[in-house]
């Protein structure tokens, strides 16, 4: 019995070390997943430092020359997920250095049986009435959002909802996957 044990567990582990050779992107047990991805080069005045996270293969931070776009950024992530919401980020978004994009999912993560798509408001478009269909964002925040909006134009990436007044790191936490940038 104790042989075949052995046999059983051998094989296991030289199994697991065939297949990290075959796909090189299955990590090593106890790998670290959110893996900083940043060019050993230093940064000149030619590139840029930008961070990508959510429904990307490779989340990390990744350094790029200047004059790229999102879609660029995603490339180098080795592309979204199966449940990157497209229409929650431009790939035409002009990169600027020090920024970070979040591509937020379709569907809810907490439940795996879910078939229907997270409930998302327009934030480019809808009123102060819509955006308070948001949880975390009030008749205060709603006017915030629609005031920055016609000062500023239109959002061009859901980070920068930051910058409406009253959005904050928290509430951007909060907000951020049931937002769009179109229909």
């Amino acid at each position: 019995m104790i042989k075949i044990f052995a046999a059983v567990l051998i094989t296991c582990v030289v199994m697991i070390v065939v297949f990290q050779f075959i796909d090189p992107s299955v990590e090593s047990p106890g790998g670290n997943a959110n893996t900083q991805l940043v060019s050993d080069s230093n940064s000149t005045s030619d590139s840029i430092s930008v961070t990508i996270a959510g429904e990307v293969t490779r989340p990390g931070t990744y350094v790029l020359e200047k004059n790229t776009t999102l879609d660029d950024l995603i490339s180098v992530a080795n592309g979204t997920t199966t449940n990157a919401d497209e229409l929650a980020y431009d790939t035409s978004y002009l990169l600027e250095d020090a920024s970070s994009f979040y591509i937020a999912p379709k569907y809810d993560h907490s439940d795996v049986c879910s078939m229907e798509p997270i409930v998302k408001t327009n934030i480019n478009k809808d009123d102060e009435e819509g955006l308070q269909l948001i949880k975390g964002i009030g008749s205060t925040i709603a006017k915030a959002i629609v005031s920055y909006r016609s000062t500023n134009g239109s959002f061009g990436r859901i980070e920068d909802l930051k910058k409406v007044n009253g959005i904050g790191n928290a509430t951007f936490e909060k907000i951020k996957d049931y937002v769009r940038l179109r229909d």
